[in-house]
Order: structure tokens, then C-alpha cells, then sequence
């Protein structure tokens, strides 16, 4: 019954956003579908909402979603998709570089390498990744959303202090004049991104939170998923920042 009431609650929230964004332009502006999501609702820690309002360049992202301590180290895993958290993507991997025209299982470490590597800890490797045989636990996994949407997050455990709320994302096959096709073309990892996953961050104090906060770029991954490291010159990125229009995390207890 909490979560029925709290998607009503959301849903109407969402309602009146879109036509408070309409009044004062003297145009009717056309509905804004909004995706709401309730993830890990069973749990009984701190919750978040998690708004995305998508770019002019947006087209089925994958990305992930986890909090990390102050010296960042992750906490959990608040959301990751499907795709990313099983290991099936929509083109299974056959082999030297090829790809079948239906989904299945494929290694594809440069899709979230941020992310992969706060979650295990050490240097990636096949073995490590999310797969069908080890996936990530189905609570904190979803289909991508199709476009904007709001997500209710919530941890295993009650936290406190400060702690970072972190998302990584990445669009296959996001080419640009720096990230070219033929720039890496031994580099089968890089050959299915081009453009590598960028990482947003803000920080929040559980004790005193803010009534909302903007999430915003902090760096991008390595370009195949070789290392956990965070790059932070943007100065390459064209359309991968356009992804995402605005990213706004409200605390909610």
C-alpha cells in the first residue's frame, strides 16, 4: 500500500511540474510523459528521488546509480540496467569482433567501467563482470527507461554523515570528431562506445539536506574499461553530454 500510494504521490507530482513548465507561455505545451520507477522498495534505509529529464541527444543509455562514503568508496548500488546488471545486451557477442542480430550474452567492460570497478574492488576482468550466471541482484536492476523518468532509490541500511550520490552513463556507438570509429580500431571495447561513460556526482549531508541537488559531469571513464580511473578533461565530449538535460536527487527521508 506505501509504494501504491507513494507511485499516486509521484505521478502527481510529476503532472504538476509539466503544467506548471506550460503556464505563463500562452501556448499549450504538449504532455511530457514521465517513467516512475520504485526500486529496492522492500528496504527499509534512506530513500532518494532520482529525476532524469532527457538531452537532445538521448537514446537508451545504460548507466548506473550508488552512493559512496567520503573517500569514495562505494556504499551500494542503488540501480543499474538490465542490460549492464545480466550481461545480455540487445546484440549478443559472437566472437572476433562480431555481433548477432539478436540479444545475448557479451563482455562489454567499457560500458560502465566506472562503476565495475568501485563494484568489485580490483581490476576488471570477464569473470568479474555482471553476467547471466552472476548478475546483480534483481532489486536494484531495471529495464532502461525509454525516456524521462523518476526513480524512488533506497538503501539496504539507514546511512548518516555525508555520503556522494553517483551516476555513470554511457550510449553505444556515440561517435564524434575526437572519438572517431577508426581512432582505437584494434580496441574491441572502445569499437562499441566511442565516446567513453560520463560520471556525474553531487554530495550530500543526510543531516541537513538540501531540497534538492543537481547532479553534474565530474570526469568520464577510461575509453575501453582498462582502469577504474576518472578522467576529468571534458574538453573532447560533444553529445554525450547531451544525454542528459538535468539530473535532479531529492532526499525524502
Amino acid at each position: 500500500m506505501k509504494q501504491i500510494n507513494l507511485l499516486k504521490k509521484l505521478s502527481i507530482m510529476a503532472a504538476v511540474a509539466i503544467l506548471m513548465n506550460a503556464c505563463g507561455t500562452g501556448t499549450p505545451k504538449k504532455a511530457v510523459e514521465v517513467e516512475l520507477r520504485n526500486i529496492n522498495s522492500a528496504a527499509q534505509g534512506n530513500r532518494f528521488e532520482l529525476t532524469f529529464e532527457k538531452g537532445k541527444a538521448h537514446n537508451h543509455p545504460s548507466f548506473a546509480v550508488w552512493l559512496e562514503n567520503m573517500d569514495e568508496t562505494m556504499i551500494q548500488t542503488l540501480f543499474v540496467t538490465h542490460s549492464v546488471g545480466t550481461g545480455i545486451f540487445g546484440h549478443g557477442d559472437l566472437g572476433d569482433g562480431r555481433w548477432s542480430p539478436d540479444s545475448g550474452k557479451a563482455i562489454r567492460p567499457a560500458t560502465l567501467p566506472y562503476w565495475l570497478h568501485k563494484r568489485v574492488g580490483t581490476e576488471v576482468e570477464s569473470y568479474t563482470l555482471p553476467s547471466p550466471e552472476k548478475p546483480v541482484t534483481d532489486a536494484y536492476t531495471g529495464a532502461t527507461p525509454r525516456a524521462n523518468f523518476q526513480m524512488i532509490l533506497t538503501t539496504d541500511e539507514k546511512l548518516s554523515g555525508k555520503i556522494r550520490f553517483m551516476l555513470e552513463i554511457n550510449q553505444t556507438w556515440d561517435v564524434n570528431e575526437y572519438w572517431t570509429s577508426n581512432k582505437y580500431p584494434d580496441d574491441f571495447g572502445y569499437i562499441s562506445s566511442r565516446q567513453p561513460a560520463l560520471v556525474y556526482a553531487v554530495t550530500i549531508d543526510l543531516e541537513n539536506p538540501e531540497a534538492e541537488y543537481i547532479l553534474n559531469p565530474i570526469g568520464h571513464s577510461h575509453y575501453s574499461g582498462k582502469d577504474g580511473k576518472l578522467y576529468t578533461d571534458l574538453s573532447t565530449f560533444t553529445t554525450a553530454l547531451d544525454i542528459a538535460e538535468k539530473m535532479i536527487v531529492k532526499v525524502l527521508n
